[in-house]
């Protein structure tokens, strides 16, 4: 394959809500190392805005990121609005709130109070550069009941805070407690070929169903989640690869675009060729016969 011919529109369209993205986006986290997670060194700062820059110019137009999404050195929102403000009428940033660090920067084990949510909310807008956030998920942080956090982040949609509204890290129940309260527009879950969770593939088929946008987070990443792609790639993974001339990770990305209409990849990267070929993934058609030795893989995996 040939990445930097390919452009970001390969895969096809989907909407949030009355936005119209490509499938094929890009995930900010990396870019700061993943520090968010205390892993990895931040990216090189002119390097993650020419990234970002890149990106945009391949048709990416589905910026996800976050707040949280920092680290001594990188601040992932503040890279989104140096690159990217002002921003393009067609981009669509979606960024996320629930996790949190408390003021000696360590993780907070639990949910923040739902009236904290408004102080997420308006770190993201100032951060961003922006007077409203196109896309908002509530990251589910151990809480069993989403309905009151998610009705803190339904009024701030009231306020013209916030245009759509998503969920994340979420069983089936909680799609359906969200949806009593506000209109869904998309769910992120951890989802990749290595990781097969019968409540997230039920979650994925939910959404389908109902022409909610499914967003699987460290679909390249496999055991390595946060630290960056997985090194570790199926006999049947290679074959495939080698059949398309591409890489194992550019057939992780196709495999998880081929498991509905509805799925949006966002993988991320510092590293400009590393997002040619992610973009370029978008173009790979597998055939019946791949498709289901993935889909056998997935099935196995824990």
């Amino acid at each position: 394959m040939t990445s930097e011919t390919i452009a970001a529109d390969a895969a096809g369209t989907w909407k949030l809500g009355d936005l119209t993205v490509n499938r094929i986006g890009f995930g900010t986290m990396r870019l700061t190392g993943s520090a968010a997670f205390h892993h990895g060194t931040p990216s090189d700062r002119e390097r993650s805005i020419a990234v970002l820059r890149k990106a945009v110019e391949l048709g990416v137009n589905h910026i996800d990121t976050a707040a949280f999404y920092f680290s001594a050195l990188r601040s992932a929102n503040e890279l989104v609005n140096s690159a990217l403000s002002p921003y393009a009428d067609d981009l669509v940033v979606v960024t996320k709130v629930g996790p949190f660090r408390d003021y000696s920067g360590e993780w907070s084990t639990s949910a923040p109070r739902p009236d904290e949510l408004r102080g997420h909310v308006e770190e993201n807008l100032r951060q961003l550069g922006r007077d409203h956030l196109d896309v908002v998920n509530l990251r589910r942080t151990g809480q069993d009941s989403i309905a009151e956090h998610f009705g803190a982040l339904a009024d701030l949609r009231a306020e013209g805070l916030i245009r759509h509204l998503g969920i994340s890290g979420i069983e089936p129940r909680h799609l359906v407690e969200a949806q009593a309260v506000a209109p869904v527009v998309c769910v992120q879950n951890r989802f990749g070929l290595d990781s097969h969770d019968p409540a997230t593939d039920e979650v994925l088929r939910l959404c389908g169903e109902q022409g909610i946008a499914f967003g699987p987070f460290f679909a390249v990443a496999g055991d390595a989640g946060p630290m960056g792609a997985t090194t570790h790639h199926e006999d049947a993974v290679l074959a495939v690869a080698r059949a398309h001339d591409a890489t194992p990770a550019q057939v992780r990305i196709a495999w998880t675009l081929h498991q509905g209409p509805h799925v949006l990849a966002i993988p991320g990267t510092g590293n400009p060729d590393h997002l040619a070929e992610n973009v370029a993934a978008g173009a790979i058609r597998l055939t019946d016969e791949e498709l289901a030795t993935l889909n056998a893989l997935h099935q196995k995996a824990g």
